[in-house]
This record gives C-alpha cells, structure tokens and sequence, in this order.
C-alpha cells in the first residue's frame, strides 16, 4: 500500500472535499472502482448497493451533514457519481449485506500506565492489498478550529487518528446478528466525528450513541490532557453499545470479536478470521510492551515468532483476490506529540525498519 500525505488549513467542508478530489483523482475513481467489483464478488449486486449507499449517505447527512458534503465535493471534483464515492464511505455498511462474512481483521492494544503517563497504544490494520493499493494520511482543521490528523481509504471517513485536544482513536469492525442491509450511519464516518469533536472518552461514547447503526465496529479510544489518560473500547453495533474498560494492568485488548457478555450473545463473526487467537496472543505479550516505545512495542507485539506471529497477518496467493488478507499497516499513536507512528506492513516489519511519523 502507498501512502499519501495531505495537509490541508481549509475550515470549509466542500472546499476540502475539492481539494483530496482535485488532488487524488486518480486514487479516488480508482477505489471507488475496485470496492464496487468486490461487492460483486461477494454476491452482492449494484442495485442492492447502490440502495444500501444511498441510505447510508441520507443517515449521515442527516447526523453530520459536512461529512456527506465532503464526500459529494469529492465526487464534483473527481467527475463521478456521489454514490460512488460514498460507497467506500460506506463500505461497511454495504458489507453488513454479504452472504458469507468476511473473515476479519485488525488487532489493537492500548496501555493505560496506572503510574502515569500518556496512553502506550498499537494496531495492525488486515484487509485487501487489491482493494487498497493506495491509503490517505489526511491532516485538517475542522470549523471549530480542532486539528485531526488521521489514517483512512480514499472516500472514508478516518479508521485510526489522533485530535490536538490529546485523544486518539482505533479502528476494528466486528459483525454482529443485528447488521443489516437498512443502510445506517457509516461507521466510518463515526469514527471521523469522534476525531473532531470529542475530548474525552465520555464524550467519544455520547457521538456513537447517537448514531443509528446498520453494521458493527469498535472504537478503542485512548485520551491524554492535563497529565491524565484514560482509554475504552466502545463496542457499537445495531442492538446497542458497550463500553469495554482497561483491565487492573492498564490494559485493554480488541480484535474481532465481542467482549461485552450482552453484545458477545449476538456474534456473528467467523472462526476463520482468527480473532480469539490473535485477542489471546495479544494479551499474552502485553506486559512485553509495557513501557516501551513504539518499534521495541511493535517487535513486542510479535513476542518470539516475528514475522510469524497470528498478528502478522500474510495473504495467500494462491487464493482468489477477495480471500487474501495480509497486515497493511501498523499504528501507535502519539498523544502528547498529536501525531500518527505508522508503517505500510506488519509489525515486525515496523520494530526491524522503524515508525515513520505524520
């Protein structure tokens, strides 16, 4: 995956929009198009997601009109549909609606140091290398003067970034039997408005509650201000939401899956993604990556099998396109310095070559 970089001081939504359309045009029509072809393959036809988009676009300009008028100005300025662009928006959404389930991805751990301190935090991110050939690493300012800077697909609204009030945010999808096909609020698009709006985790928890939920995910959000950090997941999904604390260590763990015995009851995730091996595998090392920075965290993270460690996820070659998952990217987040520590590859990769940061 290639990642590209842009710093953007516009306050205005549909001039931002303008602005990554203008600029990546290429990108853009090229992973609106890819998206779109995979839905095939998975069984689920244009018509069906060019209504699920459509739904999914008219919750969100109802609960965050910018972000849909991002999205829109995106499209303007590429040449193509809306709908097109909001797809990838809400790809997950449109996922929600596929015969089989994907098999997963993505492994985060946060440390809380009960000593003190700021939050010590890492994520892998699985998907599609052929869906994702290109990634954004996006730095704006919202109309209230919040600066966000954060990690996404072209046409979504941000998986894992940081805001300069000390809270950071990552990104895991679980399913849940709820998930439906009524095109809700893109989760996506949550986590973009928790990035630019919300200071603590209390907050984080009040804008996901509001929204109105057609598929799941969790938000593990981490915060740093005045000396303090806190940090949860908040499991959301159409049948309601939880907040998962810290253990007694300081530590909470996410993968796939959920950990909310009222939530866990309707799991609809599937063995094959490995996600209670790679939450197990996570929890087993974590006292290893306390307290250390982010490459020795990283190599950590791995324990003794490196590159072969379950949260270095390899794709298959021999399989079709839409079955090879492989780790695309490994994060940490910087709280006190407001920036993204990231590498394009897994984690062992990241401890031997080092974090670059945005």
């Amino acid at each position: 995956m290639k990642l590209h970089s842009l710093r953007t001081t516009t306050t205005d939504s549909h001039e931002r929009g303008r602005e990554i359309g203008i600029r990546y045009a290429d990108q853009v029509r090229d992973v609106s198009a890819r998206y779109l072809a995979h839905f095939n393959v998975l069984g689920i036809p244009e018509p069906t997601a060019r209504d699920i988009v459509a739904r999914s676009h008219e919750a969100l300009r109802a609960w965050a009109p910018a972000l849909a008028e991002e999205s829109d100005a995106i499209a303007e300025a590429v040449g193509i549909e809306p709908w097109q662009v909001a797809a990838v928006g809400a790809r997950t959404e449109v996922l929600a609606a596929a015969p089989v389930p994907g098999k997963g991805e993505c492994t985060t751990a946060v440390h809380v140091p009960p000593s003190g301190g700021p939050p010590e935090t890492i994520q892998t991110w699985d998907w599609h290398d052929a869906l994702t050939p290109d990634g954004l690493l996006l730095s704006l300012v919202t109309a209230d003067r919040r600066r966000v800077k954060l990690f996404t697909e072209f046409g979504a609204g941000a998986k894992i970034g940081v805001n300069d009030a000390g809270l950071g945010l990552h990104f895991n999808i679980l399913r849940h039997r709820s998930d439906h096909a009524g095109g809700g609020v893109p989760v996506h698009a949550v986590a973009r408005r928790v990035l630019e709006e919300a200071t603590t985790v209390a907050e984080a928890r009040d804008l996901v509650a509001s929204a109105r939920l057609s598929a799941s995910t969790v938000l593990t959000v981490a915060t740093f201000r005045d000396g303090h950090a806190e940090a949860a997941s908040i499991e959301m999904s159409p049948a309601g939401i939880a907040v998962v604390r810290p253990d007694t260590d300081g530590w909470v763990v996410h993968t796939n899956h959920f950990l909310d015995a009222a939530l866990a009851e309707g799991d609809a995730g599937t063995p094959a993604s490995a996600s209670a091996e790679r939450y197990l595998h996570a929890r087993a090392v974590r006292g290893d990556m306390t307290g250390r920075a982010a490459p020795e965290r990283a190599a950590a993270f791995c324990g003794g099998d490196g590159a072969d460690a379950v949260v270095c996820v390899h794709a298959d070659a021999s399989m079709p396109g839409h079955e090879q998952w492989g780790t695309l990217l490994t994060a940490a987040l910087d709280l006190p310095g407001f920036a993204l520590q990231y590498w394009a590859g897994n984690p062992d990769t990241a401890a031997r070559e080092g974090l670059d940061q945005f």
